[in-house]
């Protein structure tokens, strides 16, 4: 396997990893706080409308067959691609001696798709603003894409892959 395919692998068990750190992170909070779990039915609607990006309601919009399979593999696809362009993005120095500091920052800047793309689209306002607390929205999703990124960066600590 060449470099670059090994960098591309390691980048998709970053991203299945820190995906699934987000779950278990969303689980927890279910289960100790009682928050409400992702809607992933509601994002696969999103993702089975498009092209229209923006919706005042999606709840408003026609229900698709398997909605909440196609947000499960919305959200973990997702997952992988931020992986994989960390992972090339960073290469294999980063690989070596992974310093956590820039796959948290770059877990935090994903959170601006979110903001600015699906929660508008979902109808619940840029950043959340349509929501009847958006400040506690934002915190939330900041600490879950810092979970993200522990979770991207436990792979690579722990099974030390070298490129």
């Amino acid at each position: 396997m060449s470099r670059d395919a090994s960098i591309a692998l390691i980048g998709v068990i970053m991203g299945l990893s820190g995906t699934v750190a987000m779950d278990i992170w969303a689980m927890f909070l279910r289960g100790v706080f009682k928050q409400p779990l992702p809607n992933w039915g509601a994002v696969g609607r999103w993702a089975a409308h498009l092209p229209t990006l923006f919706h005042a309601d999606i709840s408003a919009v026609p229900a698709v067959k398997h909605e909440t399979a196609i947000g499960w593999a919305v959200h973990y696809g997702v997952g992988i691609i931020y992986g994989v362009i960390f992972a090339v993005w960073a290469g294999p120095t980063w690989l070596v001696q992974p310093d956590f500091l820039p796959l948290w920052i770059f877990g935090l800047v994903t959170i601006a798709a979110g903001w600015f793309l699906l929660h508008p689209g979902l109808g619940l306002g840029w950043a959340l603003s349509k929501t009847p607390n958006p400040t506690k929205g934002r915190v939330m999703g900041l600490v879950a894409h810092t979970v993200f990124a522990l979770g991207m960066w436990a792979p690579i600590v722990f099974l030390n892959f070298g490129v």
